[in-house]
């Protein structure tokens, strides 16, 4: 018998390429897939509701970001702006991010995910709260709400690599690694990393 776990597997990649062969576009355009998919492959539990926690992993609620791009980023927007800079401060410690100690970033390529990430929060309010200030500080603009993405630099500099997909190269039979330049950069750096198995 098939786990529900392979199973969901198996259905996310055959829709994904039905929606591909038939130019319907990307199915899941809301991320919530991509949660779903991400908690298996990571063993976390999937997070009953839509806001809030994405999942639960062994440190409790944790956030997901999930990119299609081809590399590796985190994008936080939408972020409520508070009365000031110290209410700001708190919200995002107490609220926002650090409500989460884990947050992962994955990305994909079609259904499949190419690389996992996890950075603890505090790590990440790190890399937001100067770029978030200067937001915060900024007037005339239209949507208050902040928002910041991290950079794959960042990212591959101040977190653990948790997976990286090995496609099966078809002429020579052998696995090799995603083979675009920023995962080639990744595969040449990953003595200066702390990989998990």
């Amino acid at each position: 018998m098939t786990s529900p776990e392979a199973e969901f597997a198996h259905c996310f990649e055959r829709m994904y390429e039905l929606c591909r062969v038939n130019g319907w576009g990307d199915p899941f355009s809301y991320a919530r897939s991509r949660e779903i998919h991400l908690a298996n492959k990571l063993g976390h539990t999937v997070a009953a509701t839509l806001s809030g926690a994405d999942a639960i992993d062994e440190d409790g609620e944790c956030e997901y970001k999930t990119t299609v791009n081809s590399v590796i980023q985190a994008t936080y927007n939408g972020i409520s702006k508070q009365p000031t800079w110290e209410e700001q401060i708190t919200y995002l410690h107490d609220d926002k991010i650090c409500k989460y100690k884990n947050h992962y970033f994955a990305r994909y390529k079609g259904p499949i995910i190419v690389e996992i990430w996890k950075m603890d929060c505090d790590k990440v309010l790190q890399h937001l709260l100067p770029k978030l200030e200067k937001q915060f500080n900024s007037t005339g603009r239209k949507d208050p709400r902040l928002g910041v993405t991290i950079p794959h630099k960042y990212i591959r500099e101040n977190a653990t690599l948790l997976y990286i997909h090995e496609f099966q190269d078809e002429t020579s039979n052998e696995k090799k690694e995603e083979s675009d330049d920023e995962t080639d950069a990744i595969t040449n750096a990953v003595d200066n990393l702390k990989v998990t198995s």
